[in-house]
Parts: structure tokens; C-alpha cells; sequence
């Protein structure tokens, strides 16, 4: 992955692409893919004062990637991951981990000391899972059958340094 760069500033234009790799990745629900879409129009309704942040990349204004993330309220230093996605074809590059690494360089840069991440226990999102391990991240609990029977919540922590 090369030529491409960082933005956290959100644009109107944001929106749509969120929409569009977060559909096309086939691994989110309507319900989330609609969470997803109002997490970006707040932070552009709100601005500063939404305490959702973003980190987009881009190539030749194409948004190519995307983190969601914000301080947990009531703590000094963690923060949750709520999104992480990048463009179905550019998958499998190295971009989910770049951007991964900036998200961290941000939030540590901002006093977070930990960072957490959630994903699904069904087989579908071993990827995910295997994603998050590879980037330094562990299992720090799991919730039995939290989203529905059979399907549990992994919760990921990784310490910032």
C-alpha cells in the first residue's frame, strides 16, 4: 500500500462511503450497517463535540479505509475501536493494519493507554478475529450468546505503549 493519506477530518461525502464498505463487506447486519451510517452523521452534525472520532484513508479522493473510535466515558485512557473497514478489494493488502497502527499512534497521542475491540464469535468472523491478534491485541473476555444463541461477543484489549 502506497500514495495514499490520513484524514480525521469527516466529510459529507464520508457518509456515503461508509454506507458502501461497511454493505459491501458482508459481514454486518442492516441494524449495524445503520449504526455505522448515524455514528458518521452525528460526528458531521456535532463536529468537535461528538465524541466519536475518525480516521479516514484515502487515494485521489477515494476513502479506501476507515476507523471509528472514542474515549469510554468514565474512564482517563480507554478507549473503544467501534469500526474498523476497509474496501472489499483492497482487503488482504496491509491497509486494515496501517490504518490500525495510525488509530493507535492517535489515540495514544491523546492519552489512551488501552484500547478495546469487539467482534463476534461466529465462524464468519475468525478473519476479524485473527485481525485483531495480529495486531497485538488479546482476548480479554467473552460474553456467551450476547448478540443471540450461539453467537457471542469477543472483547479485545491491547495495551498502548
Amino acid at each position: 500500500m502506497e500514495n495514499f493519506s490520513y484524514r480525521q477530518k469527516i466529510q459529507p461525502s464520508d457518509v456515503e462511503a461508509i454506507a458502501d464498505m461497511v454493505e459491501s463487506s458482508d459481514f454486518f447486519s442492516d441494524e449495524e450497517i445503520e449504526i455505522a451510517i448515524e455514528l458518521a452523521e452525528e460526528k458531521l452534525e456535532m463536529q468537535e463535540a461528538s465524541s466519536y472520532q475518525f480516521l479516514f484513508t484515502e487515494k485521489e479522493e477515494r476513502v479506501m479505509g476507515y476507523t471509528c473510535y472514542g474515549l469510554i466515558p468514565a474512564t482517563s485512557s480507554s478507549y473503544d475501536l467501534y469500526w474498523i473497514v476497509v474496501s472489499r478489494d483492497l482487503r488482504g493488502q496491509g491497509l486494515g493494519k496501517l490504518l490500525m497502527a495510525e488509530t493507535e499512534k492517535l489515540i495514544y497521542q491523546s492519552g489512551g493507554r488501552q484500547i478495546y475491540a469487539e467482534t463476534s464469535s461466529r465462524d464468519q468472523y475468525k478473519p476479524t478475529q485473527r485481525f485483531y491478534e495480529s495486531c497485538g491485541f488479546h482476548k480479554e473476555a467473552f460474553l456467551k450468546n450476547f448478540y443471540s444463541e450461539g453467537d457471542g461477543k469477543i472483547i479485545y484489549a491491547k495495551v498502548l505503549k
